[in-house]
């Protein structure tokens, strides 16, 4: 297993305690609620998908397994969470796949750039035997993954100009998650990366401490980040999926039937989820026009030249394996 971080932060600690605290109460039987925390708004879609779930795994057990969610970030952030998983004091939780490399370092797949043609082909590739095999990679850390979320595709928005050209990014300095990968592609693009955790980033704009980000439409719309950065560019560098993770610990505790149930559950959540995304990415596109954001439709020819020498760094290693399988598909 690979070694947790030596030290968790203190929230995480308190978090694991109240957690305990929560399971202990109420005289149920163990794992008869599954506790399920993540960092979105519970406008978001994938929110939506997750509340479709908890109600579906409801109907399927006939009441048996439950789950209680947590959105928002009430119980930390993304990687507080993850550790939480490791160590069996929460159960669930969504997880965008470029963290994730932190963890399993194959996941670093999504934040490579170009690697998928279109949303069709993304798709394609995570149905494929390549996309079920990294879904379950996460077993030696102590992490399950369930089901692969729709985040969309992921460009660039700015608070001084469009991004027409990778020269463009020149002297910019790029939000980006904390994903060496992520910050690998924009240095190579010509801008300098950034990680800044997402609930500081509004200010972080807003305070010139980064010049933009990078994130899929819905995202970009919800934050409210259009306030501050007016310039939308969909280049569409990266397909990065959230991972819906399940507590290995707490996995292996529950019935095969038990695991049955959530696992049904959590696929009908999926194809919920990936309607919800499609209308949700329209809907913020036409709101953000209408609030008078520039949004602009690069050639990403450039763009795709510009990170050649970045994939080919890959060749003959798992990940370019993972990407010459991906390539191969219709």
């Amino acid at each position: 297993m690979k070694p947790l971080l030596p030290l968790l932060r203190l929230r995480t600690c308190l978090v694991a305690i109240l957690l305990t605290i929560l399971c202990a109460c109420g005289g149920q039987e163990k794992y008869s609620v599954l506790k399920l925390a993540h960092g979105l708004d519970q406008n978001h879609p994938t929110h939506k998908a997750m509340v479709y779930m908890a109600k579906r795994l409801e109907e399927i057990s006939d009441g048996h397994l439950q789950m209680d969610i947590y959105p928002g970030g009430q119980l930390g952030e993304e990687r507080e969470l993850i550790e939480l998983l490791q160590i069996g004091s929460l159960a669930m939780t969504k997880a965008s796949a470029s963290p994730m490399e932190g963890f399993v370092p194959d996941f670093k797949l999504f934040s490579l750039p170009y690697v998928f043609r279109d949303h069709d082909h993304f798709w394609r590739a995570l149905e494929s035997k390549t996309g079920r095999d990294l879904l379950s990679s996460g077993e030696a850390v102590r992490l399950r993954g369930l089901a692969y979320y729709d985040a969309g595709s992921r460009s660039f928005y700015t608070i001084d100009k469009p991004i027409q050209t990778p020269e463009d990014l020149s002297g910019l300095k790029i939000r980006v998650q904390q994903s060496i990968t992520s910050v690998a592609m924009i240095n190579t693009l010509g801008g300098s990366g950034t990680p800044v955790d997402w609930g500081e980033l509004y200010t972080a704009l807003q305070q010139g401490v980064v010049d933009g980000a990078e994130n899929n439409p819905p995202s970009f719309y919800l934050s409210k980040h259009y306030e501050v950065a007016r310039y939308l560019s969909l280049d569409e560098h990266t397909y990065v999926p959230d991972i819906l993770l399940i507590s290995r610990p707490i996995w292996n505790r529950l019935s095969p039937q038990q695991q049955g149930w959530l696992q049904q559950a959590a696929e009908e959540s999926s194809h919920y989820q990936r309607k919800l995304w499609q209308e949700e990415t329209e809907r913020a596109l036409q709101q953000l026009t209408a609030d008078g954001v520039t949004i602009v439709h690069p050639d990403k020819a450039a763009f795709r030249h510009k990170v050649q020498p970045m994939l080919a760094e890959y060749d003959g290693t798992s990940v370019g394996a993972m990407i010459q399988a991906i390539r191969s598909l219709p």
